[in-house]
């Protein structure tokens, strides 16, 4: 990807002064998906590394996840895993507990969501501190999923969570970084 397109990109994201909290920069990607170009683009460059290989599944993770990630599955031809929230999806589920900033919480999908030996793409809207994305990766893994990469729009490079990802040995797609928090 060319630094022209990442600042394109970039340009396209809102950020949000000390929301949650003080001393918070938000990087807020509902205007990149509000842009059709960008959208597209992101899009596009998050699917190229793995245009014409065989990917069964690609799983997203709530919630921009699942707009991200359906759009990847679509253009790879790949069904879509939504990875909830405890206590939001119908049928029997598998879990797992993660780290947050501050706390634990708990993530599950549906128990038959990915075969054993199924070569999966987890894609989310960002990576921070990389609690919920090695949660997800641990619960793909648990399952007997093949974890081929793990894509998103943006890194927070100074929060460390591609470079545990990267420790787990998922190879991290990311599009554009942003320094800080």
């Amino acid at each position: 990807m060319t630094d022209f397109l990442a600042a394109d990109l970039a340009a396209s994201i809102r950020t949000i002064a000390d929301y949650p909290k003080p001393g918070i920069l938000f990087r807020d990607i509902t205007t990149l998906l509000g842009d059709a170009r960008a959208f597209r683009r992101a899009v596009d460059e998050l699917v190229q590394p793995w245009a014409g290989s065989k990917v069964d599944k690609v799983a997203g993770i709530e919630a921009r996840g699942f707009i991200i990630g359906g759009a990847v599955a679509h253009q790879l031809s790949a069904g879509f895993v939504p990875i909830r929230k405890k206590g939001k999806l119908p049928h029997q589920t598998v879990r797992m507990a993660y780290a947050l900033e501050y706390g634990q919480d708990e993530m599950e999908m549906h128990v038959d969501a990915v075969a054993a030996g199924e070569r999966v793409i987890l894609v989310d809207d960002l990576i921070a501190t990389g609690g919920t994305a090695e949660g997800a990766v641990k619960l793909l893994r648990n399952i007997g999923a093949r974890v081929e990469a793990a894509c998103f729009i943006v890194d927070l490079p100074d929060l460390g969570g591609s470079d545990k990802l990267r420790a787990m040995d998922v190879p991290v797609r990311t599009l554009l970084s942003f320094a800080g928090h």
